[in-house]
């Protein structure tokens, strides 16, 4: 349920439906909009809420229109900016985040850094720990490269996200990142998702490989129960019987999450087709289809990385795709940052 206050609402007023829904036994969750408050129980002992919708400054009660509810456009209207350093994603903004795959040494990042910073780009990504499907395929530097990550934050002002990927490693991500990614392989990861949501510091949640956008959404709902707002949804592409990409792209789910949610909505073209071929031409799909922005991986020499080569491009090829981002965001009323050096 949620209880929908009046804009005339006062702070009294307000308080007074809380102490009162708390002493009944629920579980109220204030999300202040911009013209008025929406309270959200979450859960409760008891079920009575008999003359609250008399209470001064109380408009009307209503139920969730949905599974989700935290999440939801019922329970917050307006959209919800995440605001990362100088970065507010979500916003008018277009963002770039960029990097590699995996943090292989200090010398490959700080480039790939320098490179994402000059060309616009706005958060630096690049993988510590590697959950990867071979137990022989590299792992990732874990502390080392979250310290190789802090340096190049040092250095280039961007902010950086990186993959949590088990709920003891939480403090020790979070000491370290600006953002923490939660992977499509551990989406219905709920001890993870619990021990993040306990954080208030942003979190990427990637979709699941074969999950529905519900799924997804229900996901979010375990971290934003548990007390984190700062959470931001990832269209990572579908396992659909398709083999000429990696996975499917799924850009509807921008859209449909959109109309459903009030979360920004960030595009991985990257894994989702699996191929440099195809990065550029989804990223710019990405910006059509309204998404917030993208996440996409960059290496130095893509023929020698550790993970993901075949997917990521080259600087003179993300430089290229920056160029050609610019107009279509612009189009799109979604400003981007100019390059600090052309190419």
């Amino acid at each position: 349920m949620i209880i929908v206050m009046k804009e005339s609402a006062t702070v009294a007023e307000l308080g007074h439906v809380i102490k009162l829904l708390e002493e009944r036994g629920f579980n109220p969750r204030p999300n202040h909009g911009a013209q008025r408050t929406v309270i959200g129980i979450m859960e409760a002992t008891g079920n009575d809420l008999s003359g609250i919708a008399d209470l001064p400054g109380v408009d009307q009660i209503a139920p969730f229109s949905s599974s989700f509810k935290m999440v939801s456009r019922d329970f917050k209207p307006e959209p919800t900016v995440v605001q990362v350093g100088d970065t507010a994603i979500g916003g008018q903004e277009f963002v770039v985040m960029a990097g590699p795959c995996g943090v292989e040494s200090t010398e490959q990042l700080l480039s790939t850094a320098r490179q994402v910073k000059a060309c616009g780009g706005r958060v630096l990504r690049g993988g510590a720990f590697k959950p990867r499907t071979s137990p022989y395929s590299f792992q990732g530097l874990r502390e080392e490269g979250l310290k190789i990550l802090a340096a190049a934050r040092q250095e280039t002002g961007l902010p950086i996200i990186t993959e949590i990927i088990s709920p003891e490693l939480v403090p020790l991500v979070a000491r370290y990142t600006d953002i923490m990614q939660i992977g499509a392989r551990n989406m219905q990861n709920y001890a993870l998702l619990e021990a993040v949501g306990r954080e208030r510091k942003p979190v990427l949640l990637k979709r699941g490989l074969m999950s529905t956008i519900e799924e997804m959404l229900l996901a979010a709902e375990y971290l934003m129960s548990g007390g984190n707002t700062q959470v931001m949804l990832c269209e990572r592409g579908i396992r659909t019987f398709e083999r000429a990409t990696r996975n499917t792209l799924d850009l509807s789910a921008v859209s449909v999450i959109k109309r459903a949610s009030h979360l920004p909505v960030i595009v991985d073209p990257s894994h989702a087709v699996g191929h440099v071929d195809y990065v550029a031409d989804m990223c710019r799909a990405s910006v059509a289809a309204g998404a917030d922005g993208i996440i996409i991986e960059v290496h130095p020499d893509p023929a020698q990385a550790l993970s993901d080569g075949q997917q990521s491009l080259t600087f003179d090829a993300f430089a290229e795709l920056m160029e050609s981002l610019r107009p279509l965001a612009a189009a799109m009323k979604r400003p981007m940052p100019e390059p600090a050096r052309k190419g």
